[in-house]
């Protein structure tokens, strides 16, 4: 299946399979996207509802860790408040190293004395935890989504899986049951799909689900959180 590199609007680049038009991050901007989704209505939505005053001691999981971008901006909001993350992303397919080396998130960050640390979110070792600085450890695990077990393990899932216009099968009540069942008490996912069915089929796995205005370029996303 033919993959390509491009550029997205906010100047930041992602990965584009050709023969699904589908990319890993919008086309609109794959910075801004993940920033306003992830971080955003994820990660600092969970810290405000919960009155913590920072991330400290924060445990997410990624559905898709692909390109690392989800993780490097987390990993970089961490530092920014002094703060611990404890960070799983579940790969089906890792990237390609020759992908690895076009993509430009340092750059266009201007973080470019994060270089290596950007490289070792790659480089690392899969199914062991590492710490990748003084305030991100990382585990990545290599696995399709359907196998994960975890139980009450994670505050926040960045839910950044491929849509269900190409593979609906990742978009069923069985993977939110198991999503569900991953997250704390009054844990959050947030994804940037905002499809009819994917929201019904978090309902069904038993999440309180809203219909949030959607990251540049699209109308909606969701998000859900474990009562």
């Amino acid at each position: 299946m033919k993959r390509e590199i491009i550029t997205t609007q906010d100047g930041s680049k992602t990965i584009q399979i050709t023969e699904w038009n589908e990319q890993y991050h919008s086309k609109h901007g794959a910075i801004q996207e993940a920033n306003y989704v992830y971080l955003d209505k994820g990660l600092q939505y969970f810290i405000t509802e919960n009155e913590q005053k920072s991330i400290q001691n924060v445990s997410i999981l990624e559905i898709g860790f692909g390109t690392g971008l989800n993780a490097f901006l987390t990993l970089l909001q961490a530092e920014k408040q002094n703060a611990t993350i404890e960070y799983v992303g579940v790969e089906g397919y890792p990237i390609a190293s020759e992908e690895l080396q076009a993509l430009n998130y340092v750059e266009a960050l201007n973080e470019q004395d994060k270089t290596e640390i950007f490289k070792t979110l790659h480089s690392c070792s899969w199914e062991t935890q590492h710490q990748i600085s003084e305030h991100f450890n990382l585990k990545k695990e290599q696995k399709l989504f359907s196998e994960i077990t975890n139980e009450n393990m994670f505050n926040v899932i960045y839910f950044d899986a491929f849509g269900p216009r190409v593979q609906p099968e990742l978009w069923t009540e069985a993977i939110f049951n198991s999503m569900y069942k991953a997250l704390k008490s009054k844990g959050v996912l947030v994804t940037y799909c905002a499809q009819g069915h994917a929201r019904r089929a978090m309902i069904s796995a038993g999440f309180t689900v809203e219909k949030l205005q959607g990251p540049p370029g699209k109308r909606h996303m969701l998000r859900a959180v474990k009562e």
